[in-house]
């Protein structure tokens, strides 16, 4: 069966076998954490002219950016730390013309992805949006950034935007399955609609668990196995950024980004060095400890809080005992086959 086999796979192999050059990516983290390791494999492996969904560009939508992989973007916010003036990799490009952004507010946004996970085609939103520049500075999308249509119900006009269905979603969550069943906790967003609206879904993970410790928390299961591609174990797979219940931001190894971001040479020397010169993850790691020393990382952990336990316990799980007979009837399959005959018999 699909949902039994294993996914577990490599970052290099599976963007090298899912993510290809022009296709729309999705990055599914929103705000807190994103799949650096992820961003950082699409670097190394020299794709281009992606165009990015993220509802919000933290630092791993500039370094796409300074790495030359996008031509186009579909968000709602940006960091471009310092403004137009201040220099990040994403002002650059949209200055010099090699970035077009499509800009959207965090509801359309949303119902974007929303669309695109239920199937449907467009969705309807607020009509407030229509006073401001969000709705009358379009660029690549054009006509198609937004559309007001008839309603077939009132006769009034409503303003819609397109469901998004991209390519390749990659996303990072605190655990999964070997199957795919990827569980996250923390503030949600648009992580879950943006996984499930994409058609190929790349998973990172802190860990890989058995799928006992899935099925006894069904809650935080927010992508299921069968619709995902590729599950890459990946410890710290979002450092600089922050992973609820796992580590916090390393806001000194952040600052270092942003302030490379101010120029276009010290941004390329940041990428040789943490990017490329960094064949994977743990190589990322063993470089990090090697600068800034092991413990340092190690005082980001987070230290143990668990919720209270919820019981999902029940009387029994089948409607047969252990001796094959209906709990209710005390009957065996083949006595109920006979009992349904005679009645049909009786009654027919």
């Amino acid at each position: 069966m699909e949902g039994k086999r294993s996914k577990v796979t490599t970052a290099q192999e599976a963007v090298q076998r899912l993510i290809h050059d022009g296709d729309e990516l999705v990055i599914g983290n929103y705000t807190v954490g994103t799949c650096a390791d992820l961003v950082c494999e699409v670097i190394r492996q020299g794709r281009r002219n992606l165009t990015l969904y993220s509802q919000s560009g933290i630092f791993d939508a500039e370094i796409l950016t300074a790495a030359g992989c996008l031509s186009r973007m579909v968000s709602t916010y940006v960091m471009r730390s310092g403004g137009k003036t201040g220099g990040s990799s994403v002002e650059r490009a949209l200055q010099d013309g090699s970035l077009e952004l499509e800009d959207y507010s965090n509801f359309n946004y949303n119902a974007r992805m929303v669309a695109g996970m239920h199937g449907f085609s467009f969705m309807q939103v607020l009509e407030g949006i229509r006073e401001t520049d969000l709705f009358t500075k379009r660029t690549f999308m054009g006509d198609d950034k937004y559309r007001i249509i008839t309603c077939p119900y009132t006769g009034k006009e409503i303003l819609t935007v397109p469901a998004a269905n991209p390519d390749v979603c990659i996303v990072h969550v605190q655990r999964a399955d070997k199957h795919g069943n990827a569980q996250y906790w923390g503030a949600l967003g648009s992580v879950a609609a943006a996984a499930l609206a994409s058609k190929k879904i790349i998973v990172s993970c802190e860990e890989i668990v058995d799928e006992s410790i899935v099925r006894a928390s069904p809650h935080f299961t927010i992508i299921p196995a069968y619709r995902v591609d590729a599950v890459v174990e990946s410890p710290w797979g979002a450092h600089p950024c922050e992973v609820l219940g796992y580590y916090n931001q390393d806001k000194l190894f952040y600052g270092l980004i942003m302030a490379a971001m101010k120029k276009r040479e010290d941004m390329e020397k940041w990428l040789d060095e943490w990017v490329y010169s960094c064949p994977s993850r743990q190589a990322y790691l063993d470089h990090y400890a090697k600068v800034f020393h092991i413990s340092r990382l190690q005082a980001l952990k987070a230290k143990p809080l668990p919720s209270a336990p919820a019981s999902y316990g029940a009387a029994f799980h089948s409607a047969w005992d252990e001796n094959g007979r209906d709990r209710y009837l005390g009957k065996t399959p083949e006595e109920l086959e006979l009992l349904l005959e005679q009645r049909e018999t009786l009654y027919g």
